[in-house]
């Protein structure tokens, strides 16, 4: 009898300390402070090792040198994800850290796994969780108590910078760092049906501590557009609603106040959830307010986490068909939108709960400044557009092909896993071909790039030779959004529009007046056609008319002296 006394005390004492073991530096901070990069790491590590459900696996490369992890929670205690994608299970990644200033999910899906396999939260059984614990490993390292600057809480937290200063979600579709390459490995490899970027935002006061940015559902497209704008939003508002958890779209404003109206932010795939979206993901980003104190923040991102597991099992067949159909949804030689434009005709009216605010004189400018009263809460119906139209459209060809010497974006389709294959001789095709006619670039500089925008292309069809070795790359393929987003030089993510061809765009021969002088005159007496063209343009375009140099510079663009090379789009479509 005093033995199984014994064994039973050890038992509760084991247990007990178990428990004490696996308290968070949020939670022994009373909700104050947020886990380093290592103590978050070692903090899964012992997690995996004491439950059977977790593993921990450490993939690739990032900035700063040291890897990226991916820890997975699976009731099964399987973790290779291509027998789980055999099963009827649906996996969920949620990602978090990508601003590690923005720290509050680091926190919560620390307490969120361990609670559930120690069983103060009963496991999924149709769901799959995994999470990268701290995608932005360089800025967690870079620990600071100053740069959030409005933001109440942590103590210290990480840089948005990452180890090269890049802001990561601006990076996942033009793949310049190392994260955001091993983050497109973890990606393919999971394949995650939903997918939760958790992160902290400001752009106006209110009463609440969460909001939510679902990619837009317009965007998404088809039936499972319809299914996350009908259903799994409103969902999620009611589950934690039920649990006095209010939240509200992310409020796209800034310094004017909510009530005057809002759109819906467009989340193209620069960001993380415009990435997912190009492989039919269901997407959100967790915007909790910076402005409500920590501890709250965190207990907010839990219990929403919790409230989006809860919808995928009571949905995880609907949302494994709906995701199996959308890969079929666009077709060779059907329109597919490109970029957006609110649709004015549909609008939303949403029960906004907010604080009265007022412009009064600054004490510093002089100037009106913006003030929130919070001493006067008021709800009410304010409108907000979260309907989409397509403002640009391209038809879908049958194939790319890509000549073997741009191997800058080879690399990122294979990266991304996209099918392709190589012509085995040299061979002529019938392709049609786009000619840069025009297109803006930004002043300043947007991480590490100086981006095009409002690009035209003119379309021609032609003959050109490919080389053997070159690509074939067919767009009936998972990665058909991917391929048409990327490759399509008007999309507003498009590799163009990221300078990926730059060279293009500089001419690379020229021609010395002093010679080519006579050879326009021959070139003009040959071809009256021209000639008169040229008459015309001097007798109708006084500027040109007074440019000498332009003159010449007319004739020898349209004579075969004239490079193909410059202005030509090095990527052509298959009909």
């Amino acid at each position: 009898m005093n033995r199984l006394f014994v064994f039973l005390i050890s038992c509760l004492l084991y247990q007990n300390l178990n428990a004490q073991d696996f308290e968070t530096v949020f939670e022994k901070s009373k909700g104050t402070e947020t886990a380093t990069y290592h103590q978050t790491i070692s903090y899964y590590k012992r997690l995996a090792k004491a439950y059977p459900e977790i593993s921990i696996q450490a993939i690739g490369k990032t900035d700063s040198g040291e890897p990226l992890h991916v820890v997975t929670l699976n009731l099964e205690k399987e973790f290779d994800f291509n027998k789980i994608r055999q099963t009827d299970k649906r996996i969920l990644l949620i990602n978090n850290g990508i601003h590690p200033g923005e720290s509050d999910g680091i926190d919560a899906t620390m307490m969120l796994f361990r609670d559930m396999v120690q069983g103060r939260i009963n496991l999924p059984k149709h769901t799959v969780l995994a999470t990268i614990p701290i995608y932005n490993v360089g800025g967690s390292l870079n620990r600071n108590s100053g740069t959030r600057a409005n933001q109440n809480g942590p103590k210290e937290y990480g840089f948005r910078g990452n180890a090269r200063n890049y802001d990561l979600n601006r990076d996942f579709i033009k793949c310049d760092t190392e994260n955001a390459k091993t983050f497109a490995q973890i990606f393919h490899l999971l394949k995650p049906d939903v997918f939760i970027d958790n992160h902290v935002s400001n752009g106006a006061d209110y009463q609440y501590t969460l909001t939510h940015l679902f990619t837009q559902h317009n965007k998404l497209g088809g039936s499972l557009g319809e299914f996350l704008h009908r259903e799994l939003m409103p969902q999620l508002e009611n589950k934690l609603a039920e649990k006095n958890w209010d939240i509200t779209p992310y409020v796209n404003v800034f310094n004017q106040v909510p009530e005057k109206g809002f759109n819906q932010f467009m989340d193209y795939p620069r960001y993380s959830t415009g990435y997912t979206t190009l492989w039919n993901t269901l997407g959100m980003m967790v915007e909790t307010h910076m402005l409500k104190p920590y501890k709250q923040r965190v207990e907010g991102t839990y219990e929403l986490m919790i409230s989006m597991i809860d919808i995928i099992e009571e949905n995880h067949e609907a949302i494994g068909l709906l995701r199996e159909a959308a890969f079929n949804g666009f077709r060779i030689g059907e329109k597919y939108p490109l970029d957006w434009e609110i649709d004015e005709s549909q609008t939303s009216t949403l029960l906004f709960k907010g604080y009265e605010g007022e412009f009064v004189e600054s004490d510093i400018t002089g100037s009106n400044r913006l003030k929130y009263n919070r001493d006067k809460p008021f709800t009410k119906d304010v409108d907000y557009q979260n309907y989409f139209k397509p403002s640009v459209e391209v038809t879908i060809p049958k194939a790319y092909i890509i000549p073997q010497g741009w191997h800058n974006i080879i690399d990122l389709l294979k990266l991304n896993q996209v099918e392709m294959k190589r012509f085995e001789k040299d061979t002529i095709i019938s392709v049609q071909s786009y000619k840069t006619k025009d297109f803006e670039t930004r002043n300043n500089s947007f991480e590490g790039h100086y981006p095009h925008y409002n690009t035209v292309v003119r379309i021609n069809e032609e003959s050109i030779a490919f080389r053997k070795g070159d690509y074939l790359i067919p767009t009936n393929q998972p990665a058909m959004r991917y391929l048409l987003e990327t490759l399509e030089p008007n999309a507003p993510d498009s590799f163009f529009n990221w300078n990926f061809f730059d060279t293009i765009l500089q001419q690379k021969e020229g021609f010395s007046p002093y010679v080519f002088e006579d050879e326009a005159i021959i070139i003009l007496r040959d071809n009256p056609k021209l000639k008169s063209e040229f008459e015309n343009k001097k007798n109708s375009d006084s500027e040109f008319a007074n440019n000498w140099y332009a003159q010449l510079n007319w004739i020898f663009e349209r004579s075969n002296h004239y490079e193909n090379a410059h202005l030509q789009y090095p990527i052509f479509r298959l009909k």
